[in-house]
């Protein structure tokens, strides 16, 4: 485990610099783990509804990279690149994210815990901002509502796995 990545992203930031979804899924943590970092399933449910992804290349380990396109239903397409900075399966994983450009700058952190409730799993997202302004923009594009369709587009999919 890489410590200095739990020290940049401490828990005591402030809650005006994040956005934390949660959703409890009937499933296994391993099963959950799987969908969320395996490409032929990322590429099944991510993204709010109506969005689909082209993955060009999905990496998981730390220094690894998720390179993916979102394709809006309006046809516009979001190039997306993740850097993974800890990957310690099936408990939590930590990314760098932002567009697919170069260099490579991340517009946020992303802190993804795995936790076991019983025969199911709390799954937890943190987005992470560098100042509360970036915070603000990105709930102002409906990134709240869209992680909430995006974890219920996965718990669809865990069903079907």
């Amino acid at each position: 485990m890489n410590t200095r990545h739990h020290t940049a992203l401490a828990p005591d930031i402030g809650a005006d610099r994040k956005i934390v979804l949660t959703r409890l899924l009937e499933f296994p943590r391993e099963k959950v783990f799987r969908a969320f970092t395996e490409a032929e399933h990322v590429a099944c449910w991510w993204g709010p509804d109506g969005f689909t992804n082209t993955i060009m290349a999905m990496d998981v380990r730390p220094g690894g990279t998720w390179r993916f396109v979102m394709h809006g239903p309006d046809g516009t397409d979001y190039p997306n690149r993740i850097v993974f900075t800890e990957v310690d399966p099936p408990s939590r994983l930590v990314y760098e994210h932002g567009g697919d450009s170069e260099p490579f700058r991340a517009d946020f952190n992303v802190v993804v815990t795995f936790d076991t409730v019983g025969n199911a799993t709390r799954l937890t997202m943190q987005l992470i901002f560098q100042t509360v302004e970036d915070c603000e923009r990105v709930k102002s594009f409906g990134a709240v509502e869209g992680g909430r369709q995006t974890l219920e587009r996965l718990a669809r999919h865990l069903s079907g796995m």
